[in-house]
């Protein structure tokens, strides 16, 4: 089992295979250019696994494989399968934008993926082009329906921002109830790589937007998930995701890792620490010692805060590196 320096059991690795992205989006990476980190640069799978595998042995029973645009990486799929082998039990999970899912999802799905965690943060073309700077909305909206229709377990992510898309939260909300798939509100969480020109909507001010339609009822946070869950009349349940709160890292049980070999212990901390020098050795033992270190200087806490948003608060972590 492992637990970090504030008794916290972690038993979830989230694990980026690239920083690449097809999409540009203004919360995220939006002056970024089209490149990416040279192959030799990023772990191979077989150098991943031999972390993740010291992972599974030492208590991680859920993983969930991020970008950049994980679908970017070429034979992910059979990446998913090494894991999905080793442990076929183990909550296998992927987040995505969903553009190319409608070439891959079956073949995820084959491969022994459970679950997706779709971005979608509008239903008008013109809005996903401001945000995405891309036409995107016609292939992530087939992508959602073809994961749907091999059987992988869908919920839907959506940051709802101030004058772009905050208009849209009923409507979005209504489309995955139609669907019978979970929708997860986002605040939208600052940081240095986004478009100054957008604003976010803390949580309360989401919730509002959902109360001009609905009744809804506080349900709280299912385990260690940092899903506040909510439920409205008619009994369908939703979920808002809140750094800002004050409660948000209590029970994290989280850890990540970077396709180039990082090992951060709290999304918004750039402090990390690299496993790529050990596992190119086939050094367990020292992979091992840097996930003790790790986990012993896991944060308590994130420094976001919804009174306290000085640019020195505003993290430097570019989120395309570690998936959010």
């Amino acid at each position: 089992m492992l637990i970090d320096g504030h008794g916290r059991v972690v038993n979830y690795l989230r694990v980026s295979v690239t920083e690449r992205c097809n999409f540009r989006c203004q919360y995220c990476m939006p002056e970024k250019p089209f490149s990416w980190v040279p192959k030799e640069n990023l772990l191979s799978f077989e150098e991943l696994f031999l972390f993740i595998k010291v992972a599974i042995d030492e208590g991680v029973n859920k993983i969930r494989i991020t970008g950049g645009e994980p679908l970017l990486r070429e034979d992910l799929d059979s990446f998913i399968k090494i894991i999905h082998d080793y442990k076929p039990d183990i909550d296998l999970a992927l987040t995505t934008n969903g553009y190319l899912l409608p070439e891959t999802a079956q073949r995820l799905k084959d491969a022994g993926l459970k679950r997706l965690n779709i971005s979608l943060d509008t239903l008008k073309p013109e809005t996903a082009h401001k945000i995405a700077q891309k036409d995107v909305l016609n292939k992530v909206l087939k992508g959602i329906d073809k994961a749907l229709e091999v059987g992988l377990g869908v919920k839907i992510n959506m940051v709802p921002l101030k004058g772009i898309n905050d208009i849209e939260i009923l409507d979005v909300m209504h489309y995955c109830m139609d669907r019978n798939i979970k929708i997860r509100f986002i605040e939208y969480m600052e940081n240095r790589h986004a478009s100054d020109a957008i604003k976010g909507m803390h949580g309360k001010e989401i919730l509002e937007k959902v109360k001009e339609g609905h009744t809804i009822k506080a349900l709280g946070r299912e385990g260690a998930s940092p899903s506040f869950n909510y439920k409205i009349e008619n009994g369908y349940e939703f979920g808002l995701i809140d750094p800002h709160k004050h409660d948000f890292c209590e029970s994290c049980n989280r850890i990540r890792l970077t396709a180039e070999g990082n090992l951060i212990p709290c999304l918004y901390f750039d402090e990390a620490l690299s496993i790529a020098k050990a596992v190119k050795e086939g050094d367990i033992k020292g992979a091992s010692e840097v996930l003790a270190t790790v986990l012993r200087d896991k944060p308590k806490e994130n420094r976001w805060s919804m009174d306290n948003l000085d640019e020195e608060d505003i993290s430097a972590r570019a989120f395309y590196e570690t998936g959010g």
